[in-house]
Formats: C-alpha cells, sequence, structure tokens
C-alpha cells in the first residue's frame, strides 16, 4: 500500500481441494493496509462446478467492502490430474455459468472472469454479457490481443517488483480514471 498499490486479487483456491496457504494471511494483511481486496478461484475441468464453488465459498469469507470474486479460466497444463481434459466451448462455458451462478448468489456480487487471449477466444467467452473481465496480456494491449472486448482489469506483467513483497508479482491496472475507479468500487464492493 504505501508503494502506491491500492488494490489486490489473493488467490484463494484451485479446484475443489487445494487452497493457497497462505490466503489467509494475505487476506487478513491487505485488509489491515487498507487495500481494496478480492480473491479468486483457480478453475479445473476435473472437478465439477458445484464442487468448486463451494470449495471457494468454504474458504473465502464474505466480506464487507471485498472486492467481487474472480473466476480464473485458462487451460492448465501443469495439473497431473486435469492438464489435458479441454472439453467442448459449449460445455467450459456451461460450467463457467454455474460457477458463477452459486458464487455470485452466495457473496451477492456477480464475479470478474480472468482469462488469457487464446482461452477467451477458443472458447468464445465474448458470449459473457454484463460480467466483468480481467484481461492477461503480457504482450499486447488488450485491444490489440482482444479484439472489440471490454475490461475492467488488465494483467500486464507476471514479473513485476514491488517494494515489500518478495519475488515477482504480476502486474494489473484498472481500465479508468481515479473517479472511475471510486464509482466502480461504489457499485461493485458492496
Amino acid at each position: 500500500r504505501a508503494n502506491g498499490v491500492n488494490f489486490a486479487f489473493l488467490k484463494a483456491t484451485e479446484g475443489g481441494d487445494l487452497l493457497d496457504s497462505q490466503f489467509k494471511d494475505h487476506w487478513r494483511g491487505a485488509g489491515r493496509a487498507g487495500m481494496w481486496r478480492g480473491a479468486y478461484h483457480f478453475y479445473y475441468f476435473c472437478t465439477a462446478p458445484e464442487v468448486q464453488a463451494q470449495w471457494f465459498i468454504r474458504n473465502v469469507p464474505r466480506t464487507r467492502g471485498a472486492l467481487p470474486p474472480v473466476l480464473d479460466m485458462e487451460w492448465n497444463p501443469l495439473s497431473p490430474t486435469c492438464a489435458h481434459l479441454r472439453p467442448s466451448p459449449t460445455e467450459v462455458r456451461a460450467q463457467m455459468r454455474t460457477w458463477l451462478r452459486i458464487v455470485g448468489a452466495h457473496y451477492g456480487q456477480r464475479p470478474i472472469i480472468y482469462t488469457t487471449p487464446k482461452f477467451f477466444e477458443e472458447n468464445g467467452l465474448s458470449a459473457f454479457k454484463g460480467y466483468d473481465f480481467w484481461l492477461r496480456s503480457t504482450a499486447k494491449t488488450p485491444r490489440e490481443a482482444y479484439p472489440g472486448q471490454a475490461w475492467t482489469f488488465w494483467q500486464y506483467s507476471s514479473t513485476g517488483l514491488v517494494p515489500g513483497i518478495q519475488g515477482e508479482v504480476d502486474l494489473n491496472t484498472f481500465s479508468g480514471s481515479r473517479a472511475d475507479w471510486q464509482a466502480w468500487v461504489a457499485r461493485r464492493a458492496p
């Protein structure tokens, strides 16, 4: 916070049984620092969306003023059990809708969708209207990597350095002015 960072999305869960071991400490620390904070879930295609939604809900507190929950949708080549599961775009979107519905109802906030250019294009994620998108693109601007897609957050680096944090971190920006940010937070972080 002292180095100019004013929001953070913290990794909370993966699949239906992985919890980031530092999530609770990071959640409390970001809150103590006065940061806007949200949590994200890394989706696995080998676990039912209902199970994954309940796992996220079990581990991420409903905290007044928290940023909306995030569904991280990308292919997972590193998973020992799910790496080769690539359902059809229709199935991908159906699973996403289930997770988004359950988690959105629990937190009273429409979740944000995080994705990569390849996943976005291959699965037709432009079909999700009315959702805020957090787009990853470290080599191109969102306009170049996601033509015609509106975005709220942009991950522009995965090798950022922030004093006070050990190692490299993802760097993100909000699409808009300071006044736009304040208006968005007022609407989206009750």
